[in-house]
């Protein structure tokens, strides 16, 4: 069992802005097969690190265009399915409408002896879903809770007092020693990041 981490570059755009942003692409699995987490920006790049692996799904753990711009290429490239929560829809509508997903992400998904389990946190946007790996002690937050404080919530679709009900309730409940792998930038813990919640929610949005 593994976890691999991929940085790819590009833009992410909503509500007539445009932002230059790195995204981590995580790759969970082992040797034979792989579920991909956020195919962000460099179809090609993913697919090099996934080289001649299965991959099981590609899983978005939300709907903004910078998390499932290569999606669809890469999901062409490998046969895989495209799973996202249907609450994103209007999100991925916006840079895909002509390519809906191709499920939901179920509770449970299993690639080379790694079991994710999905855990539904909304707030940065409405279906924002992680993915969380008890075996390997860690979550991937997608754009929920990143080092330092909660994912943006001042664009559309998102909402503050709801990421903090999603992150106290949902993830500052996990083991305080698992690692959160998150959407942008560096890694933190759970245990990091949980005294700080007052603060966040001193500071709003």
């Amino acid at each position: 069992m593994s976890i691999e981490h991929l940085v790819t570059s590009g833009t992410f755009s909503l509500d007539g802005g445009t932002w230059d942003v790195d995204n981590n692409v995580w790759i969970v699995g082992d040797e034979r097969e792989v579920v991909v987490i956020d195919a962000a920006h460099d179809a090609d790049a993913i697919a090099a690190a996934v080289a001649d692996r299965r991959v099981v799904a590609i899983v978005c753990t939300h709907g903004h265009d910078d998390h499932i711009d290569a999606a669809p290429a890469l999901a062409e490239r490998f046969g895989a399915p495209i799973l996202l929560n249907p609450a994103e829809a209007p999100l991925w509508d916006m840079k895909w409408p002509d390519r809906k997903p191709d499920g939901e992400i179920p509770a449970e998904l299993t690639a080379g002896g790694v079991t994710l389990r999905a855990l539904v946190t909304p707030g940065h946007s409405p279906g924002s879903t992680c993915l969380y790996a008890p075996d390997l002690g860690t979550v991937f937050s997608g754009d929920t809770l990143f080092q330092g404080g909660p994912g943006a919530t001042g664009r559309s679709y998102s909402s503050f007092d709801t990421i903090i009900d999603s992150i106290r309730s949902t993830l500052l409940t996990l083991p305080s020693d698992t690692t959160v792998r998150t959407g942008h930038g560096d890694s933190t813990s759970i245990g990091a990041e949980a005294p700080h919640l007052e603060e966040w929610i001193a500071k709003g949005s």
